[in-house]
């Protein structure tokens, strides 16, 4: 399958640069995936779209300001995004800038004296291993929360009014280099009304990594392969998911890195999700048969992306497709902090 198929235009001024306010008062665009129909509500409607007995499955993860601003010796300024820790938090794989003209043994300068940051190797995909020296754990953790920055897309170029803007407001484990940016929109008053109607939130965990952002380098979608990511589903939320299901309800996974963890975590045998844990590499894209959920809330993604494949695995690419022209015809706001749609 090639990827040039999974292509759109979208005019620049339609990348949201900063979230909604309040969060839920965003759009949401709802699509069946039966008929192709469309239909628009603002995202606080969601209880009133989905139906009692639903429950909607969201990624509790919390980002790490992982982004990391420093100086090499001799002078060079250099960026440092970390992307996944190897032993606790001392050594990382990173993606270092100018990571062609630095060599294995520089340390730099992340203004935090005594504490330096060190490469120490090369690795494969244009990445590297570094070393956090001078400085223990609990060190390193403070570090991040003192000098380090939210992640945030490099399409995104306004500057962040608080770092919260980037975390859902039930985040609850750090672990992640992006946010789940489907759950940003909800609030706290919005998850009471889903509860209050008999919708029940459910809490499974992805720590995003490199891979969900990874571009594909391959013109032939089998090709790719997705990073590994950690993730956990939880012995309750099992039950309550098996549970909501064999009652009749919908399974909704909020973003395309729950709907990874539930198709990860389903067991064929039981036909239900299991508690588990480990790491996933699973890449959706369109032909896989989606077995643990019956919805998808996600936002608008990049063209030839893989949350856009996944998203066109669920609704169907013609049908994705027309979707997303009507968002771009009526002035949708697209990508992290854009709107949502919802594929049911």
């Amino acid at each position: 399958m090639q990827l040039a198929l999974f292509d759109y235009s979208l005019p620049d001024d339609l990348v949201a640069q900063e979230p909604a306010e309040p969060r839920d008062s965003c759009r949401l665009l709802v699509l069946c995936r039966q008929d192709g129909r469309i239909r628009h509500y603002v995202f606080r409607e969601l209880p009133e779209i989905l139906a009692p007995g639903d429950c909607v499955v969201l990624n509790d993860t919390r980002v790490i300001p992982a982004r990391l601003h420093g100086t090499a010796t001799p002078p060079c300024a250099v960026e440092v995004l970390l992307l996944r820790p190897l032993e606790g938090r001392l050594c990382w794989e990173a993606l270092v800038k100018p990571g062609r003209r630095l060599r294995p043994g520089v340390e730099v300068d992340v203004g935090a004296a005594p504490a330096r940051l060190l490469l120490t190797e090369r690795l494969p995909g244009g990445k590297w291993l570094v070393r956090f020296v001078g400085i223990d754990d609990d060190g390193v953790a403070s570090l991040l929360r003192l000098r380090g920055e939210m992640p945030v897309p490099p399409y995104i170029k306004a500057r962040l009014k608080s770092p919260e803007h980037y975390q859902t407001v039930y985040s609850r484990v750090e672990g992640s280099v992006a946010a789940p940016t489907a759950g940003l929109h909800f609030t706290p008053a919005l998850l009471r009304a889903l509860v209050a109607r008999d919708i029940l939130p459910v809490f499974v965990r992805l720590h995003v990594g490199y891979g969900t952002f990874q571009p594909l380098r391959s013109e032939t979608i089998e090709d790719h392969r997705m990073e590994q990511e950690l993730f956990e589903v939880g012995e309750p939320a099992a039950r309550e998911i098996a549970g909501r299901r064999r009652a009749g309800g919908r399974v909704v996974a909020v973003g395309t890195t729950v709907t990874r963890t539930l198709e990860t975590a389903y067991s064929t045998e039981r036909r239900a999700v299991r508690a588990c844990s480990g790491a996933s590499g699973l890449f959706i894209y369109p032909g896989w048969a989606f077995q643990a959920i019956d919805g998808l809330l996600t936002n608008f993604h990049l063209p030839k992306s893989t949350p856009l494949l996944l998203t066109a695995a669920m609704a169907g690419w013609p049908a994705l497709s027309a979707a997303y022209s009507a968002a771009v015809s009526l002035r949708y706001r697209f990508y992290s902090f854009g709107d949502g749609m919802l594929v049911l």
